[in-house]
Parts: C-alpha cells; structure tokens; sequence
C-alpha cells in the first residue's frame, strides 16, 4: 500500500480575499472549484503548478465567528528558489509574522491566521 500527500484545508472566512491573497503571496492559482447546490460550502483548490499537493480552501455559509486556530502549532511549509526576494515580497505585503534568523526560515501570516513557513531551496 502506497499513499501520497493530496491536500492541505483551511477553512477561511472571506475565501475572496483569501484566494487573492495565496495568489498574491505565494503564486498560486486556482485548479477547480466545488460549490454545495444549496449554497452551503465552496470549495477551492489552489495550487503551485509543480507538484501534486493542493491547499483546498474552504468556506463555509453559516459559519459566523473566526476559526480557533489554538496556539498555531499546525502549519503549511514552502519552499522557495529566490528567498531574499520572496522575504522583500512578503515584508512589503507586512505578512510576515515570524522570523527564526538561526534557522533561516520566517512565517507569514494568511487573512484568517493561518502561518505559512517560508524556507530556502537547500543545495
């Protein structure tokens, strides 16, 4: 038996502004959509082009009150070719809201809480 990695979810208030913001900060695009008949939850797919691995965005109607993230220990990981520039994007966009120096990695900061970990290419 042989599994592989297909998706990450977040669920997300304002999923407008979340696509536009994974779009804006990490350059990926939107595969496929899902919408419930009755309007209920929408779904969308966003993903880098490259690999397989997907960031399912989900929204969902009734919900009214911002997800409890808890201490936001769980966490999505990308890395990046170019990091000083993707850490001058970032800083410009000011979504970046944790730097470990030492370990030469930082978070950003997604529109709903969630933490991104930004990592250089390792040669």
């Amino acid at each position: 038996m042989k599994f592989k990695i297909a998706h990450t979810n977040f669920n997300v208030m304002d999923l407008e502004k979340s696509v536009a913001f994974y779009e804006k900060a990490l350059g990926l695009k939107v595969l496929r959509k899902r919408e419930a008949s009755d309007g209920s939850f929408i779904l969308v797919f966003m993903g880098d082009e490259v690999t397989e691995h997907q960031i399912e965005l989900t929204w969902l109607r009734d919900r009214k009150e911002p997800y409890d993230l808890s201490d936001n220990e769980i966490h999505l990981a990308l890395v990046v070719d170019d990091f000083d520039a993707a850490y001058e994007h970032h800083k410009n966009m000011g979504c970046i809201c944790f730097e470990n120096k030492a370990m030469g990695i930082y978070f950003i900061e997604d529109p709903d809480g969630y933490w991104i970990e930004i990592v250089p290419q390792r040669k």
